[in-house]
């Protein structure tokens, strides 16, 4: 419910902004286009899971019935680099961002002799990450103080919270990922130009090109043959000049 409740929040700002813009006779910040550098601070909130592949015969040399991979919002905040490539519809874009993400895999069992209802268990994974994504931003030319714009690249992770390196418990055993990670990452969004800066309303997706799991055979792992890191990123960006 909350996750739905940011999207309205999104579309309404976009819909407020987008009207005064169409309303704006005189052009805010004429001289953006200009500038071959620029720098700003982007802030927004994800919603991280995992593409997942099970064992073969998972569920029967395991007793699962089934397996499912939730993802779950998260939040971040980053600081944005942007440089003119020549013409001002292309700009390259380097957002060193913080970011917290969690997901969550499920366990179901089918029910055992003499039970009657079935067995449920959860892993929970939880990531800090530092990312680094180098994005081709493809903007289309001002209409009064509105552009719209597509962005496509790469982004390098490195999770400050992994344990791959840290020694299983078999009592109590948890998912180990991969402390890095590289992702493709695709999106659009909007601008819309104050007087002085820049404001960007952006969705992205990100696919993992990794298979992150660590198969250290511990009870929760050897059901799993691969997690790849997936996510929704929606970011809201305040941009100036030099």
């Amino acid at each position: 419910m909350n996750f739905l409740k940011s999207i309205l929040v999104i579309v309404v700002v976009f819909v407020s902004f987008f009207s005064s813009a169409q309303h704006q006779r005189l052009e805010n910040y004429k001289n953006f286009d200009k500038e071959v550098l620029s720098f700003g601070v982007q802030m927004g909130f994800n919603y991280t899971g995992f593409n997942f592949t099970p064992a073969l015969n998972a569920y029967k040399d395991f007793g699962f019935r089934s397996i499912q991979a939730q993802a779950l919002p998260g939040a971040q905040v980053g600081l944005l680099a942007s440089l003119k490539l020549g013409t001002p519809i292309l700009r390259l874009r380097l957002i060193p961002t913080f970011s917290f993400q969690e997901r969550v895999i499920q366990y179901y069992s089918a029910p055992k002799l003499n039970q009657t209802q079935e067995v449920y268990n959860e892993e929970r994974v939880n990531s800090s990450n530092v990312d680094f994504p180098l994005l081709l931003q493809i903007r289309s030319l001002r209409y009064g103080n509105f552009t719209a714009f597509a962005v496509t690249g790469m982004q390098f992770s490195l999770d400050l919270q992994s344990m791959e390196d840290k020694s299983q418990n078999y009592i109590d055993p948890f998912i180990k990922i991969r402390k890095k990670d590289w992702m493709a990452q695709f999106g659009g969004g909007v601008e819309f130009f104050n007087e002085f800066f820049k404001l960007g309303l952006e969705i992205k997706y990100s696919q993992g090109l990794q298979n992150v799991l660590v198969q250290d055979m511990s009870p929760v792992s050897k059901p799993i043959t691969s997690l790849y890191n997936n996510s929704w990123i929606f970011t809201v960006t305040f941009e100036g000049g030099k």
